[in-house]
């Protein structure tokens, strides 16, 4: 299994040096995002020239483009704002193809109007699950149009808040183009992290097929995730690691909600366990 770093925890001049950067800590696989080159995460507009500059400063070093971020609430309950982002969604898919890279993340999204992290009890409602449905369709099509996947990842604030939603997912779009993005630091509720062998476990039973990305970020003791670097909270590591090699996961191993500062800690505490 590859670990990888997202390229966005490497805040350079330019993307070449980001790279540099994460090339610096021996890492060759990145998960990448168009801020990292100075636009939105969505942009409007993609020059061909930048997804040719940015593909050839990867391979300059070696680098692959393990996913393309297309982080959106696509349950936004400002329905022009979701238009928008879903009609932006399609320069991103054809960039991504172009970049060499078969592969755009998703995030589900929360009817909450301020912040796309935190759950709102109109998640549960069926017409949440349906304005997902249709954008999912619609983001769909793109990727079959780009001959990309669409990796979606289960988070606790949004409306795909468990593996088993997750799987619902999966069920009712019945696409092959849809993929599960796992991180277990999201699928802790509020008193979860006690059975965290269960959720872990549980995950990879109902979705280990369909996990194209597996992200390796770390859990805080009070089930807060993306405060600290892999190793110093109370994640499962040999358990969430030994699972992904049960299922013959392939990689990669994605880091992120870790401070540059904490790189390389991390990544030799990531490699003393994938070498164990």
């Amino acid at each position: 299994m590859q670990l990888g770093i997202f390229a966005k925890t490497f805040p350079r001049r330019t993307f070449a040096e980001a790279l540099d950067a994460v090339a610096s800590h021996g890492l060759r696989s990145i998960q990448f995002n168009f801020s990292c080159v100075g636009l939105p995460t969505l942009p409007e507009q993609i020059e061909p020239g930048l997804v040719s500059q940015i593909r050839r400063e990867c391979a300059a070093r070696g680098i692959s483009i393990a996913g393309v971020s297309a982080t959106f609430n696509m349950i936004d309950p400002d329905t022009r704002m979701r238009r928008a982002r879903l009609d932006r969604l399609s320069a991103l898919a054809l960039a991504t193809h172009e970049l060499g890279c078969d592969l755009l993340t998703l995030y589900t999204g929360t009817r909450d109007s301020e912040d796309m992290w935190r759950a709102h009890p109109e998640n549960n409602s069926p017409q949440a699950w349906r304005d997902l449905l249709r954008g999912m369709e619609e983001a769909i099509a793109l990727a079959e149009r780009h001959n990309v996947f669409l990796g979606v990842e289960p988070e606790t604030g949004n409306v795909v808040s468990s593996t088993r939603k997750a799987r619902q997912l999966l069920d009712e779009l019945h696409s092959s183009r849809v993929k599960i993005v796992v991180d277990p630091a999201n699928l802790f509720h509020s008193g979860g992290v006690g059975q965290m062998r269960d959720i872990i476990s549980e995950a990879f039973q109902l979705l280990g097929t369909d996990i194209v990305m597996a992200h390796a970020k770390e859990l805080a003791p009070d089930g807060s995730s993306g405060n600290l670097a892999p190793g110093r909270g109370v994640l499962d590591w040999n358990f969430y690691l030994d699972t992904l090699a049960r299922v013959n996961f392939p990689g990669p191993i994605v880091m992120h909600g870790l401070t540059e500062a904490d790189v390389v800690e991390a990544t030799r505490f990531l490699r003393s366990k994938l070498s164990d």
